[in-house]
């Protein structure tokens, strides 16, 4: 038997899905298209080439629009947990879990995101969603934004660049809030922040195409300052409509360490991870780290920033940070050194760590000196809202032996103890995902996550009959046991 001891009393297990990945039903109820509902599936695309996953083009954004060829748009079928979150919400309790990480579909609520008053079908799905949760003792962690703004902002504004969207989205905010206040008390305002660069279109709808010549990069930068003064409004706002509620930053922790001890590597290194905390920095002290405004001074990086936002970041701080932490990388200025895809990202390989089939690397104890190097630097509770192993699961004689999931969270889980025990306070941790659903960066259905397998393949057939896994049953005993029985 482990000899790992026991979780803090409250600490919250679960597992976490996003809407535009699990949901489906893209034009039901009202809604309308998101950003992810433009999002191709790619079957003739190297699954370790990110950038081209993500990358689109006009041509892409008209079929979308059309709403021909959904078979091409996996997003837009999800696993069908709109018609089915019931049932899943079920094995979700079975399991045992006591939180669950969902978001809201903007469009499903604003289906352009400038609507005269909000889709009361859409209002009524989450408060029924909500409402299951909580009649199930399930505690719902809320994202407001993850990779599904509606489309229709991108077409008319180029996302997050114009300044008006910052009101729309303070607008959709406040009428969750409302309507939500006696379901949910935990939020996220913008899932992985920082991925605004790695894919700018599906985290802020932003569009090279739609910038002038040489301004794409300074684009972006603007839609990453609205996006901040956006999450410190709707905290102000969360915090004076949902008394006692708490909201949270989400950051993709991309943990490097140097590929040598050349000073050069170690430079490289530091630079890279100070980039990397900078989007979480600005919603926990409230301001520009000093450094990163220089770096954007010397890039001739001008932000137009209005009067007030910087007193309003000061003043509407979050009162947690959450991260997802799949892998760790290294870096290196050798120009000859071998770089490996990670979490939409490319980073140089590690000797030292064996990968996944999409060639992630795998490190728990990454995870560890993530931990303790957040909890150092802001002294504000943790919260690890992703973390997994995407495999080709197979379903033989009716069962689905994932040994090597179980192994992975056992490592990880492990080492979250191991920092508790160093002092680091960690709320929970919510397992990406707890169901298998489209792949966010591929979008695969063979990409899979889940403890629960969804009969579905890559091109969307398939019963979509969900399957307990062997770590669906692991899981069970970890929780009940709040995590002093792994084995």
């Amino acid at each position: 038997m482990s000899n790992i001891s026991t979780f803090p009393e409250d600490f919250l297990w679960g597992g976490a899905i996003a809407a535009n990945q699990a949901e489906g039903a893209w034009n039901i109820g009202g809604k309308g298209p998101s950003v992810a509902d433009a999002v191709a599936w790619k079957p003739k695309v190297s699954v370790k080439d990110y950038s081209a996953h993500m990358a689109l083009s006009d041509e892409n954004i008209a079929d979308a629009l059309s709403g021909r060829n959904d078979a091409n748009y996996p997003k837009r079928r999800g696993i069908d947990f709109y018609h089915r979150y019931q049932e899943d919400l079920a094995l979700f309790a079975e399991m045992g879990c006591k939180v669950l990480r969902v978001s809201i579909a903007w469009s499903r609520i604003f289906p352009t995101g400038e609507d005269a008053a909000p889709n009361e079908e859409g209002l009524t799905f989450y408060h029924d969603l909500f409402t299951e949760m909580r009649r199930l003792n399930i505690e719902p962690l809320v994202t407001l934004s993850h990779y599904e703004m509606p489309l229709i902002l991108s077409e008319k504004y180029n996302g997050w660049v114009h300044r008006k969207v910052v009101d729309a989205f303070v607008r959709f905010s406040q009428v969750c809030f409302e309507r939500y206040k006696g379901l949910v008390r935990y939020w996220l305002t913008f899932n992985e922040i920082d991925s605004i660069h790695r894919h700018p279109f599906t985290t802020a709808g932003i569009r090279k195409e739609k910038s002038a010549a040489g301004k794409a990069e300074q684009d972006i930068y603007q839609g990453l300052h609205h996006q901040f003064v956006a999450s410190a409004l709707v905290t102000r706002d969360c915090h004076a409509i949902i008394p006692g509620s708490q909201v949270g930053c989400m950051l993709t922790k991309l943990t490097t360490y140097p590929r040598t001890c050349k000073p050069e590597d170690v430079e490289a290194t530091l630079k890279k991870n100070l980039e990397n905390l900078f989007y979480a920095d600005v919603q926990v002290f409230g301001e520009y780290p000093p450094l990163i405004k220089r770096d954007l001074a010397r890039r001739n990086i001008h932000l137009e920033i209005q009067p007030g936002d910087l007193d309003i970041l000061k003043s509407y701080t979050v009162d947690f940070v959450s991260f997802s932490y799949y892998m760790s990388m290294t870096e290196s200025t050798d120009p000859e050194a071998e770089r490996i895809p990670g979490n939409t990202i490319l980073g140089v390989k590690n000797p030292y760590l064996a990968a996944s089939e999409w060639g992630w690397q795998i490190d728990p104890q990454g995870l560890k000196i993530s931990l303790l190097e957040l909890y150092d630097r802001y002294q504000k509770p943790l919260f690890i809202v992703e973390n997994g192993l995407g495999a080709k699961d197979e379903v033989v004689e009716g069962k689905v032996q994932d040994s090597y999931r179980i192994d992975y969270f056992r490592a990880h889980f492990e080492q979250v103890k191991a920092a508790i025990d160093e002092g680091v306070e960690v709320m929970g941790f919510t397992t990406w995902g707890a169901i298998d659903i489209i792949s966010a960066g591929t979008s695969q259905m063979s990409k899979r996550y889940g403890f629960i397998y969804v009969d579905q393949d890559d091109e969307g057939k398939g019963s979509l009959a969900r399957l307990k896994k062997d770590s669906f049953y692991w899981y069970q005993k970890v929780i009940a046991s709040n995590g002093a029985q792994m084995d």
